[in-house]
This record gives C-alpha cells, sequence and structure tokens, in this order.
C-alpha cells in the first residue's frame, strides 16, 4: 500500500516558504538561491508585511527571516507570529550578519525560531537545511496522510463491525424463527397424516360398497341388460377398483413412503387408455381429438403416472381456444443419461424417455414456465379459468418421486407442449 493517496502525492511546488527582509537585493539573493529547487517563495520587506501574508495564507512549510528590520524586527515578528495557534507551527529559520550571545539565540528559540544561518550567506549551507526542513514536511504530510486513511480504515471497520453484528442477530431472528416453525411444520405434518388417513379410509368404505354391490347388480342382471347398460356397468367397478388404489396410493404418495418395491413394470400405452377411458365424458364434450404414438414400457408406480397424464391432458381440456376443436398429440423419444442435463455420470448409459404431450391451446408466456408448478400459482384469474392451482405442482411432485424431470415449452396462443423425462428402470438417484 501506498503512504500517500496519488491524487494528493507531494511535489516540491507544494512547498511554499515565505522569505523576510527590509533588503531587496537580500530578497533577489535568497530567490535566485533557490529557484532550482521548484519551491513556491513568498516575499515581505518587512515585518508587518510578513504578518498581513499570514493574515491570508497559513500554509508555509517554512519562514526565513531577517533578525534586523526596521520597525518590527524579526524576533518580534516571531513573537507575533508564535501566538497565533495556526501559525505557531511553522519552523522560522533566522537571517542575521552578528553572531549573538547564547542568551539572545536561545531567546529566538523559544520565539519559533529552528536555526540561524549567518551573512553572507553560503548558499550551499541554504540549500541543505531548507532541504532538511522541507524533507520533515514531506514526511509529516505523509503521516497526516496516513493517519487520515487509519482512521477512515477504522471507521470503515467499526462500520463493518456494526452491520456484522445486525446481520447476525438477524440470523439468530431467522434461526430462532426457523426453528418454530420446523416445529409448527412437523405438527401440521403430523395432522396432515392423520386427515390423510382418516379421509383415505372414510372414503374407502364408500368405494367398497358401489364396486361390491355394482358387482351383484352386474352378475344378478347379467343377460337380462342390453349391452349399452351392461358395458357401463363394468366400467364402474372398473374405475371404482382403480379409485381405491389411487386413494391407497396418494395416502403413500403423502406420506413420502414410495420406495422402490412399489415400482412395477407398467405399459404407458395401456395406462394412457385407461386414462382416456376414465376421462371419455369430458373428452366427448369437447369433441377432442387424442393422437398417441407408440410408448414405452417403464417401471413406474402406475396409479401416479394416471394422475400425472391425467391432470395435463385436463389442463389441455381446460385451457383450449373457443374457436377450434382441442388437438392433444403424445410421442416419445428415447435418450441416454448422458443426454439429461444434472445427471450424475455414474447414470450416463441408463436408458431415459422424454414423453411430449403437445396441445394447440391457448399457450402462456414461456417467462412462466417455472411458475406454472408452483402450488397455487395460476396465470389466469379464477373467474376465466376453474382451478385450485396444485394439478401442475403435483405433477412436478410425481415426476420428481420417479427420479424425473418436468419442464414446458409454450407461446401465447400458439399452444402448449410439456415435456416429461422418465428413466427406464427405478432407480435412486
Amino acid at each position: 500500500m501506498e503512504l500517500i493517496n496519488k491524487e494528493k502525492a507531494f511535489h516540491k511546488s507544494d512547498i511554499k516558504i515565505l522569505v523576510v527582509d527590509d533588503r531587496e537585493d537580500n530578497l533577489f539573493s535568497i530567490e535566485t538561491i533557490l529557484e532550482k529547487d521548484g519551491y513556491t517563495l513568498v516575499k515581505a520587506n518587512s515585518g508587518r508585511a510578513a504578518l498581513k501574508v499570514l493574515l491570508h495564507q497559513h500554509d508555509f512549510t517554512l519562514i526565513l527571516m531577517d533578525v534586523q528590520m526596521p520597525g518590527l524586527n524579526g524576533l518580534e515578528t516571531a513573537t507575533l507570529i508564535s501566538e497565533r495557534d495556526k501559525l505557531k507551527h511553522i519552523p522560522i529559520i533566522f537571517i542575521t550578519a552578528h553572531n549573538y550571545e547564547e542568551e539572545y539565540i536561545f531567546q529566538g528559540y523559544q520565539m519559533g525560531g529552528v536555526d540561524y544561518i549567518y551573512k553572507p550567506i553560503n548558499p550551499e549551507l541554504l540549500r541543505v537545511k531548507v532541504g532538511v526542513f522541507v524533507e520533515l514536511y514531506r514526511k509529516n504530510h505523509e503521516l497526516m496522510m496516513q493517519e487520515k486513511k487509519l482512521l477512515a480504515a477504522n471507521k470503515n471497520l467499526e462500520k463493518e463491525i456494526e452491520e456484522r453484528k445486525i446481520r447476525e442477530e438477524k440470523i439468530r431472528l431467522l434461526n430462532q424463527q426457523l426453528v418454530e416453525n420446523n416445529v409448527q411444520l412437523q405438527t401440521t405434518n403430523q395432522e396432515l397424516d392423520r386427515f390423510a388417513y382418516v379421509a383415505s379410509h372414510d372414503l374407502q368404505e364408500p368405494l367398497r360398497k358401489i364396486a361390491v354391490f355394482t358387482d351383484k347388480l352386474n352378475m344378478k342382471m347379467n343377460g337380462k341388460l342390453d349391452q349399452d347398460i351392461q358395458l357401463y356397468l363394468q366400467k364402474i367397478i372398473k374405475a371404482s377398483h382403480r379409485m381405491q388404489q389411487l386413494v391407497h396410493d396418494l395416502l403413500k404418495f403423502s406420506r413420502h413412503t414410495n420406495d422402490v418395491f412399489d415400482f412395477e413394470k407398467t405399459n404407458l400405452n395401456d395406462l394412457l387408455n385407461d386414462v382416456l377411458s376414465d376421462m371419455e365424458v369430458d373428452l366427448q364434450k369437447k369433441e377432442a381429438k387424442i393422437t398417441i404414438a407408440k410408448l414405452p414400457t417403464i417401471y413406474a408406480i402406475p396409479s401416479q403416472l394416471r394422475q400425472l397424464f391425467q391432470n395435463i391432458i385436463s389442463n389441455s381440456l381446460k385451457f383450449c381456444k373457443d374457436d377450434c376443436i382441442p388437438e392433444i398429440h403424445i410421442q416419445t423419444e428415447a435418450i441416454k443419461g448422458s443426454s439429461v442435463p444434472g445427471l450424475d455420470h455414474k447414470l450416463y448409459e441408463n436408458t431415459f424417455y422424454k414423453i411430449y404431450i403437445r396441445d394447440n391451446g391457448i399457450g402462456f408466456d414461456a417467462k412462466y414456465v417455472e411458475d406454472i408448478f408452483v402450488v397455487f400459482k395460476r396465470l389466469h384469474s379464477y373467474h376465466e379459468f376453474e382451478g385450485t392451482g396444485i394439478g401442475l405442482s403435483i405433477c412436478k411432485k410425481i415426476v420428481e418421486k420417479h427420479n424425473g424431470f418436468i419442464t414446458a415449452d409454450s407461446k401465447l396462443n400458439e399452444g402448449s407442449t410439456f415435456i416429461i423425462t422418465l428413466p427406464e428402470k427405478a432407480m435412486q438417484l
């Protein structure tokens, strides 16, 4: 670190010397001797003239003063200078033609004098003595600048310490709040677990009754009903069984208890056909056209993937355009793990499937792609479209439980494409 700021660097032109002598030839002589050193010289031809200069200028490095002057002599002038607080720090070199007694010289020192130069003046001696005091001034200037820097640094350090204390106090309060929130969250989770258990138990009972009595009705009326009614009964039975399984799986889903043993070999084409069968009424009402390419067989939790596809297809139906028939295209492509961003390199050789669900609906601004998967986050008001704002957040949770990824690509009025990436086999990332 430099001791002096570059903007305040020391230059010899900054040195101001006041030369006081009643004779012009002496002033000229001193000026001639010192001009090569580049100092700034201010001349005064009497003690009173010197005092007048010092009334307005206080930044002198040194005063060269003749002792014998008419009116106020050098010692008297020095006495008046030493009485002013702004001037008493300026060193004075007396110039005299007399070799005074020690008592007289001591008096000069008491008046602010620091040295004597005798006439006739030795040019080199004058330059050397002036140079000594200039060097002292320079070092003092550096020390003052360094002191200012240290004071400023100390002030900044005190401010940083104070800000750090404030930050630490905020962190302490936040940590305290976090602990309290965690306790509250644990209590809430326990209450939700109890609610989920009770809800699932209460839902299972009427579902079992629907399944049992529908099955009895089907057997009792076998052959006595027309083919359409018989088909409707079979659909009710099948739907009730799926609903029972869904309630059971949702309970496990809410408790985060899924593990690798919950995954089973799942044909996505068959699974998607079941979803479309459950949504038959909505699809017919919208006259929707569904195109499905051949989908793979993967290891998954079927009930959760049913909910995943149903939520996304329901979204496509909900956010369709008023002036055209909804069209939904579903296709897939196989990729290696090395093409999946952020995947552990150990899984690079694993097979993943990207499933594209593309619609021709109203779309949305792509800058909101992250927001649509946030729970209760809605891009439209309740008056425009019904819903709670949790459907896509559930989709994201389901995909993550399958160690996969979900995102979307869309433009306003140009439809949306949801892209689901799932591993072929159940695994732990």
